[in-house]
């Protein structure tokens, strides 16, 4: 028995001619059939759904080279044997893995993977079980290829890291018949401790930045009042206008308060007497503690 790949990517088979044993087998077993008809039509007809193809060998070999279905198909109830394969896309979820990535972060992945019988013989002719192999080989992908990425690379490329993981798969498992149609990583989660030292350190990015902005804006704010003052001191009339102004705004929000508008020179003169006047007290009272001592 020969294999070929044909146009469609799927393996058939090119088998010798029939044996004269086995042509007398199956001319005694259409003898048998005859014989019991109609009871053996019970035993005979087999019907495949749509999404479903059967395989049959006959004294042990592939039958036509090819999946039969859907509909009804006939197979010898003594010499025939039968496999109905399941063509729908199948979804298998893989299982946690912990693994090590290049900077020695150890991390655990969920990932799902999407395939499908593509060639019915080959899924059954080509590897023994082809359920178990794929998954196998799905989870050792994962593991082999996540550990060659450090851990910002995994957050940042998650998309095209399961998009290369999909092309190895698909390109292994062709020749079972299975065709990988997505590869899926669902969650990477991160230890406790890194978990917590991370968000420390995103706290501490934040605080510095806000006092980073706070200290940039109290520069432009001193700057600016910098600007005014000088633009005020310059010009007297302004100062005027400005008191007024904040005389107004005291009055309309605080009418409880009575303001008493003073020249700041007759303030200035004010404090100078009182300081005066306080120096002459002490001077009078040193004169008349000394005369009571000599006394």
């Amino acid at each position: 028995m020969k294999n070929k790949i044909n146009s469609l990517g799927t393996y058939s088979r090119i088998h010798p001619l029939p044996s004269i044993a086995d042509r007398a087998v199956v001319g005694l077993c259409w003898a048998l059939l005859l014989l019991t008809f109609p009871i053996s039509l019970f035993f005979c007809v087999k019907i495949v759904s749509e999404y479903k193809r059967m395989v049959i060998f006959r004294l042990g070999k592939i039958w036509k080279s090819r999946a039969c279905g859907p509909g009804v198909v006939f197979v010898f109830p003594f010499i025939d044997e039968h496999e109905i394969i399941d063509l729908r896309t199948m979804i298998y979820d893989v299982p946690t893995q912990e693994l090590l990535t290049l900077d020695c972060v150890t991390v655990a992945v969920d990932a799902a993977v999407y395939y499908k019988a593509r060639d019915p013989i080959a899924y059954l002719s080509e590897v023994h079980d082809a359920h178990y192999s794929t998954r196998q080989l799905a989870q050792a992908t994962l593991r082999n290829t996540l550990g060659t990425r450090t851990l910002a690379q995994i957050m940042s490329d998650r998309n095209e890291i399961a998009e290369h993981m999909e092309y190895i798969l698909d390109r292994a498992t062709s020749i079972w018949g299975i065709s990988v149609e997505r590869f899926v990583i669902k969650d990477v989660r991160l230890p406790t401790d890194l978990c917590r030292a991370m968000a420390t350190e995103a706290e501490a990015v934040k605080a510095a930045e806000a006092k980073l902005i706070f200290a940039l804006g109290e520069l432009s704010a001193s700057g600016a009042l910098r600007q005014a003052a000088d633009e005020l001191t310059s010009c007297p009339v302004a100062v005027q206008l400005r008191y007024i102004q904040s005389l107004i705004r005291i009055s309309a929000y605080h009418n409880h308060t009575i303001v008493l508008p003073l020249p700041m020179e007759l303030v200035q003169g004010l404090s100078e007497a009182l300081l005066c006047h306080r120096r002459r007290d002490s001077s009078y009272n040193g004169t008349l503690l000394g005369c009571k001592v000599s006394a």
